[in-house]
């Protein structure tokens, strides 16, 4: 039985209202599945959600909420969004890993001397190519994915299991294209776990090299010892800047593995190389983590409901007030002359409700001694009295319901939807079956159709029964 109550309405107005990563995907994840599967029914949503102070984007938003709690959507956007951060730490830990390993391969284990250009080609050779081509990428249109986010997406994708899992990282997409946050999103991703792959890598640096003998040479066979001076004076400029010390030529010359240098020299090489990976390696890596952390939270925060969308641009009619006439341009036709509706019933918040249910004329209605304190909605014979009265629960829900049904006739899925919606506005609901004396019912026809739509076998009050003390009071 549907369980959606004015207290669900305003959960959904209130989700709608914070930040809007969550309220926007679940209205993309609907908006999604809808297009694949046909529209759901959203008859009560939509009624409540009429009655919000708010408009068309918070309505759309606040109904999305709605159908998502009904439809069970939302623990699958959590289950996924659990399932992406648990592959973005194993994905963090193996770069971490990476970058250890990385570093003790370029040092290897001290028995023999560390080549400058192998250690640093090995250190950052495949980190500037990847931040080059993500360089490169700014030129592309529409936006180029990292490898590292396609990985990550790939490997959340394979976790989802079943058509609407399916869709829930699809909707994740689409949200972030529209806004323009997917090249900052999977840009974060992968500057971060570079970030993390060469801090692992310096600290393993500053961990090996406190701790053990090193010996820095060049070795080469058709370049000149000149060569290297410049390279090392070139490479090394930028990180002296920020206290680093630059090796002297003297020095670099020196390095060529036929000489055997002072301590002071080998100190040189490792704060040399040290101070390229953080000039080379990490700050640029932690500038750009930076900038695309706050293009995506610009972008997310600045989320919007696109009305005129396929999917959106639909509900605009049902959603919003209907445009109220304000005058006419032709003589009114007599047979169809407007006539006063019966006022809606308001004002019902925690009164009980009697209503009957298409009662035939020979069932008197309303009953004999019906307490003072007790609403009389009335006999609902037409659809236009049927929602007159769901939208005065849906503004202000009644504390008990008593629907009284004609027992001699069938149940059908008209009359079982009905008593659903009705019961979602209720804080507690019976179903009296009435027949006249002596006449044959269909009791127990109406009895298993009810405990299908989830209605306790104590809330079907039969033929004989008295509902009218437990409506007065709440007691049978």
């Amino acid at each position: 039985m549907p369980s959606q109550t004015p207290r669900d309405l305003s959960s959904a107005l209130d989700a709608a209202s914070q930040p809007p990563l969550r309220a926007h995907w679940l209205a993309e994840l609907i908006r999604l599945r809808e297009a694949h599967w046909g529209p759901l029914e959203d008859a009560s949503a939509v009624r409540q959600v009429r009655q919000l102070d708010a408009g068309l984007p918070d309505r759309i938003l606040a109904r999305a909420q709605l159908l998502a709690q009904r439809e069970n959507l939302i623990p699958l956007v959590d289950g996924w969004r659990r399932s992406a951060l648990a592959v973005l730490a194993v994905l963090l830990l193996l770069a971490l890993v990476s970058g250890v390993g990385v570093a003790a391969g370029a040092l290897g284990d001290g028995t023999r001397p560390v080549n400058v250009l192998w250690a640093l080609g090995a250190l950052l050779g495949l980190h500037a190519l990847t931040f080059l081509l993500w360089l490169a990428s700014f030129l592309l249109r529409p936006a180029a994915m990292t490898p590292l986010g396609r990985l990550w997406l790939w490997a959340t994708r394979k976790l989802a299991r079943g058509p609407d899992s399916a869709l829930v990282p699809q909707a994740f997409l689409n949200l972030l294209a529209r806004a323009g946050a997917l090249r900052g999103l999977f840009g974060a991703i992968s500057h971060g776990l570079w970030l993390a792959g060469l801090s692992a890598a310096l600290v393993t640096l500053l961990v090996l090299l406190s701790t053990a003998s090193y010996r820095f040479i060049w070795a080469t066979t058709l370049l000149a010892p000149d060569t290297f001076v410049s390279l090392t004076q070139a490479v090394g400029w930028l990180p002296s800047w920020l206290g680093f010390p630059l090796p002297d030529a003297a020095m670099v010359r020196a390095s060529d593995g036929a000489q055997v240098l002072a301590a002071s020299a080998q100190v040189q090489w490792s704060l040399w190389l040290i101070g390229v990976v953080v000039v080379y390696g990490i700050l640029p890596r932690l500038v750009a983590w930076l900038a695309c952390v706050a293009v995506s939270r610009r972008a997310l925060g600045a989320l919007a409901i696109d009305p005129t969308l396929a999917g959106h641009a639909a509900l605009r009619d049902r959603l919003e007030p209907p445009a109220q006439s304000t005058g006419i341009d032709r003589p009114v036709d007599p047979r169809h002359e407007p006539r006063v509706a019966p006022p809606a019933p308001l004002a019902l918040g925690g009164q009980p409700v009697l209503a009957g249910l298409e009662l035939p004329p020979d069932l008197h209605w309303p009953p004999a001694g019906l307490p003072a304190s007790v609403h009389d909605a009335g006999n609902l014979d037409t659809r236009e009295q049927r929602n007159r009265l769901l939208d005065a629960l849906a503004q202000a829900a009644a504390s008990r319901l008593v629907i009284a049904c004609d027992a001699r006739q069938t149940p059908d899925r008209g009359t079982l939807a009905l008593i659903a919606d009705l019961a979602a506005h209720a804080g507690g609901m019976r179903v009296w079956l009435l027949a006249p004396s002596g006449a044959g019912t269909r009791e127990p026809l109406w009895r298993e159709r009810l405990a299908a739509l989830g209605l306790a076998a104590d809330a079907i009050v039969g033929p004989g029964g008295a509902p009218l003390a437990w409506l007065e009071n709440g007691h049978a």
